[in-house]
């Protein structure tokens, strides 16, 4: 049966209240990157938490890549930045319950590669330098709400090449509410930082080319990929896994 403290913390939900009490001890230090948690039922007793109320906090923290749950020898804090990743944490998990983001993420797989193609037919050779500064820009940032902000800076001056700003304004709304699971991305992908840049510069070449069927087709690849990873990671958050 779960603790009275289980469903108190101002209505949090058990999970949410779970993590909460984890990440407090990673904040501050008496969890380290490299730190392996005490025993199951010794952890639990420390936090006053149930059991199942852990478990389900360490599986949703694993998945942020907070933890790393090793079969048969603990489970650790791993050393991707942690005080950072559990800052953020909890407004992931309420992605999971975001019946919107994954329309969101189809209308910007339809409208983005369009856009981009319809860019190349219009670019001009000063749009194209500030992309690349853009490009070059994004391989030096290490926040992920930094990197994910010129992300989207990048991809809305690809639309305003086009010249449509009817179709700018459609781009927009759907990107920036795209915004929280890209930097959740950002997070927990420790490659992200290569991989940005080599789909972003597949982006550049082709609109640089002025080859519109490239630029669809680089476009189409990059947004895909966001959303079939956010997609992964949702389902597994949904499933428990």
């Amino acid at each position: 049966m779960p603790t009275k403290s289980d469903t108190d913390a101002a209505g949090g939900s058990v999970v949410d209240v779970a993590i909460s009490r984890l990440k407090k001890r990673i904040e501050t230090g008496e969890f380290k990157p490299g730190h392996r948690l005490p025993p199951e039922a010794v952890l639990a007793a420390e936090l006053e938490l149930s059991r199942p109320s852990l478990r389900e906090a360490v599986r949703a923290l694993a998945m942020a890549g907070v933890l790393d749950v090793r079969r048969g020898d603990g489970t650790f804090v791993t050393d991707l930045r942690p005080d950072r990743l559990v800052n953020a944490i909890g407004s992931f998990l309420d992605l999971a319950h975001d019946a919107g983001l994954g329309e969101m993420l189809e209308c910007r797989k339809v409208l983005e590669p369009g856009a981009t193609a319809l860019a190349a037919t219009r670019i001009d050779d000063t749009a194209l330098d500030d992309l690349l500064e853009r490009i070059e820009r994004m391989r030096t940032l290490q926040d992920p709400e930094e990197l994910v902000r010129e992300d989207l800076a990048f991809h809305s001056a690809v639309v305003a090449a086009t010249g449509n700003l009817t179709l700018e304004s459609l781009v927009s709304s759907v990107t920036h509410r795209t915004a929280r699971a890209r930097i959740w991305r950002a997070l927990v992908k420790s490659d992200v930082l290569d991989w940005t840049h080599q789909q972003h510069m597949d982006i550049y070449e082709a609109l640089r080319a002025r080859d519109s069927l490239g630029a669809f087709a680089a476009a189409s690849r990059h947004v895909t990929a966001v959303e079939t990873w956010v997609r992964e990671r949702l389902d597994a958050l949904r499933d428990g896994a």
